[in-house]
């Protein structure tokens, strides 16, 4: 790391007739490696803490990990402040790591009632066709999805409403009526993981899943 920081010395010194390279070179370069050392200790922190939580399961019971891990969070959305997290990069296949949300946490944990285990947990937005589907995938061949509509309100928020539902065996499906609207704020984005708050104050942190989810 020690190295680009003295490139503007270097370079002046090997053309004297080449203009000055800006001394301010070496404060710029310094405090993008700064923030870019404190994002990845404070993403591999946060990544780190909800590791062994089953997605959330765990910290249901933990007082202590869930104070630590909400922590964590906000420490990214400080990172986070003042970046546009609402453009193209937003759209993808995010797949669950770890979540407060109730509903969710009941359905992995409850699968097993129905003969079936839930498997990738998976947020899915398309933010130029202002689309979301929420995903919940029973392997082999079942999936529990909600569709909705999105709009971004702010450089962080974005606002849903929920249209259809729809739960889906191998050879059969069953509509169920839509229900519910709100928001939520990816508070922290980058090439990897996803760190959201919405609007009842749920937490979620996502990653990039390997596969594109199509209905």
């Amino acid at each position: 790391m020690a190295t680009p920081l003295h490139l503007p010395a270097i370079f002046n010194s090997l053309n004297p007739s080449f203009p000055k390279v800006p001394r301010r070179w070496n404060s710029a370069l310094l405090t993008r490696s700064s923030l870019t050392d404190q994002s990845l200790s404070a993403k591999r922190h946060l990544l780190r803490l909800i590791s062994d939580q089953d997605r959330g399961l765990r910290t249901q019971t933990d007082a202590s990990k869930l104070s630590q891990i909400i922590d964590a969070i906000d420490s990214m959305a400080v990172l986070g402040s003042g970046t546009v997290t609402t453009g193209p990069s937003l759209s993808g296949t995010w797949r669950l790591l770890w979540t407060t949300e109730k509903e969710q946490l009941y359905i992995i944990k409850n699968a097993g009632v129905f003969g079936t285990r839930a498997g990738d947990v998976l947020q899915v937005i398309d933010v130029e066709n202002g689309a979301l589907n929420n995903v919940i995938t029973f392997p082999p061949h079942g999936v529990f999805f909600v569709r909705s509509t999105i709009e971004i309100s702010s450089p962080q928020r974005v606002n849903f409403k929920f249209t259809s539902a729809v739960l889906r065996g191998q050879n059969w499906e069953l509509p169920l009526p839509p229900f519910g609207q709100g928001w939520f704020e990816s508070v922290y984005l980058d090439d990897e993981i996803r760190v959201v708050k919405d609007i009842r104050g749920d937490y979620l942190v996502v990653d990039r899943a390997l596969y594109n989810w199509k209905e």
